[in-house]
C-alpha cells in the first residue's frame, strides 16, 4: 500500500478479522474471570439437581386437598421436617404433611408445597382452607437446564454472572483464551521517565499510564512498559525484543514522517508486515499496523488524545480478535446529538461527549479541547462518538455511533 493513501476507519477495522485467537488454554473456574471462552460449556448435573421446594411450607399430596375451604379445612398431622441440605428420611405417609424448606428435596410421596402463609398450624397439624395443585411451589428436576445443556457458548467472555452460572452447573474447568502479553513502547526523547524529570523541553508521561491504566480497567495485566529514545538503534533493539515476546506491542510517538519518525522504517526492517499505515481519522492519522509471525504492532501517535481514541477503537477490537471474543468490538451503540457540531470532510471525526438522559432519551453533548495533544476534558468526557466525514455540519437530533468510555 503506497505510504500516501490513507485507508477509511471502517476499512481498518475490517482489517482486523485478520487477527486470530491466541491458542486455547485450560484453567481452574475461578482463575477464569475475564477470560473469553474457547469452546462452549456444558452443564456437568441437572438445574435443579433435584426436585425441591420452592418455599418455606409443607410437603403435601395436592389431590388430598381438593375438597379444602374456609368451611371445611382439609387438616394433615405433620410427620416430621425435611432442611435444605437433607432428605426425608422415609417417603411421606398418605394424609400427612412434611414441614419443609426452600431448596429441600421434596421427599417421596409429595407432589406440592404449600408456603407457610396460607396455612393454620394448630399444634401438630396444619389447615388448609384451599385446594392446592400438583407441583404448586415445586422445582422441578432439570426444568432450568440438563445435563449436557449448554450453558454458554465460545466466544463469550465470563464475568461474575457468568462464572457463578458455571459454578452451579458443576463446571469446575473451562478453555479459554489466555490474556494477550502487551508491551508498550513509550518513545521520544522529550518524554520523562520519572516524576521531576520535567525541565524546560521536557514533559510528563501521559501515554504509559494511560494505556496501563486502560488495559488494567478491561482486566488485562499492566503491561510491559518500556521508554525509548529518539535513537535508531535503541528503537530496532526495543521494538525487536517487544515482538519476540508479545502478542500485541503497542508504540507511542514516532510514527509518523519526520526525521525522527523510526517507528515504520524500524518494523519494516525487522520484517513486520505493514496491513496499514494512515488511518482517515482524527484524532489518530499517522495509526500504524502490521504483524510479525503471531505478534502485531500498532504504533501509536504520540499526542495523548490520539492514544485514547487509538486505544478505544482500534486496540480494543486488536484485543478482542486475539481473545477469540464473538461480541464486535468496538461495542458501538446509538446516541443523539444534543448540539450541532462542525463535521471534516476529509477525515471521520471520533469526539469525546458527555452523555446526559433528556426525556427517556440519551444524549450526545460534545465538550470542548478536543484536539489531540488535549486530555483534560476526559474529568466529563463519557463516550467517544464517531461522525463520519461530510461537507454539512452534523446537526441537534442526528443520530450517532459512540463507544462508553
Amino acid at each position: 500500500m503506497p505510504e500516501h493513501t490513507l485507508i477509511s476507519l471502517a476499512d481498518a477495522l475490517a482489517m482486523y478479522e485478520g487477527v486470530g485467537a491466541l491458542p486455547a488454554i485450560e484453567l481452574d473456574l475461578p482463575r477464569a474471570l475475564g477470560r473469553v471462552l474457547a469452546a462452549p460449556c456444558r452443564a456437568a448435573v441437572d438445574l435443579p439437581a433435584f426436585t425441591q421446594s420452592a418455599m418455606d411450607g409443607y410437603a403435601i399430596r395436592g389431590s388430598e386437598t381438593s375438597g379444602a375451604t374456609a368451611t371445611y379445612p382439609v387438616v394433615l398431622p405433620v410427620a416430621g421436617t425435611v432442611a435444605a441440605g437433607e432428605a426425608a428420611a422415609a417417603p411421606m405417609l398418605p394424609g400427612t404433611a412434611l414441614r419443609i424448606f426452600t431448596g429441600a428435596p421434596l421427599p417421596v410421596g409429595a407432589d406440592a408445597v404449600v408456603r407457610q402463609e396460607i396455612v393454620e398450624r394448630d399444634g401438630n397439624d396444619v389447615l388448609l382452607r384451599q385446594a392446592v395443585p400438583a407441583g404448586n411451589e415445586v422445582r422441578h428436576r432439570g426444568e432450568e437446564l440438563q445435563c449436557g445443556d449448554t450453558v454458554a457458548v465460545a466466544g463469550k467472555r465470563i464475568n461474575a454472572g457468568l462464572l457463578g452460572a458455571l459454578a452451579m452447573a458443576g463446571v469446575h474447568r473451562v478453555s479459554v483464551r489466555p490474556s494477550p502479553r502487551v508491551t508498550v513502547l513509550v518513545t521520544g526523547d522529550e518524554v520523562a521517565r520519572e516524576a521531576g524529570d520535567t525541565p524546560v523541553g521536557r514533559i510528563h508521561d501521559a501515554n504509559g499510564p494511560l494505556i496501563t491504566a486502560w488495559l488494567l480497567e478491561r482486566g488485562y495485566p499492566a503491561p510491559v512498559r518500556v521508554y525509548v529514545p529518539d535513537d535508531p538503534g535503541a528503537v530496532r533493539d526495543a521494538l525487536a525484543q517487544a515482538l519476540d515476546g508479545s502478542d500485541l506491542v503497542i508504540t507511542t510517538g514516532g510514527v509518523s514522517v519526520g526525521d525522527r519518525d523510526y517507528i515504520p522504517s524500524t518494523a519494516d526492517s525487522l520484517g513486520v508486515e505493514r496491513m496499514f499505515w494512515k488511518v482517515a481519522q482524527k484524532p489518530g492519522k499517522p495509526l500504524w499496523f502490521g504483524r510479525r509471525g503471531s505478534s502485531w504492532l500498532m504504533g501509536m501517535p504520540g499526542n495523548p488524545g490520539a492514544v485514547l481514541v487509538c486505544l478505544a477503537v482500534h486496540a480494543a477490537a486488536v484485543l478482542a480478535r486475539l481473545e477469540g471474543e464473538a461480541a464486535a468490538m468496538p461495542a458501538w451503540r446509538i446516541g443523539e446529538l444534543a448540539q450541532g457540531v462542525q463535521s471534516d470532510a476529509g477525515r471521520d471525526r471520533l469526539l469525546r461527549m458527555d452523555i446526559i438522559a433528556d426525556d427517556g432519551r440519551l444524549r450526545l453533548v460534545p465538550l470542548p479541547r478536543q484536539e489531540s495533544h488535549m486530555l483534560s476534558n476526559l474529568a466529563s468526557a463519557s463516550a467517544l462518538a464517531w461522525l463520519p466525514r461530510r461537507d454539512e455540519a452534523y446537526a441537534a437530533g442526528e443520530l450517532l455511533r459512540y463507544i462508553a468510555l
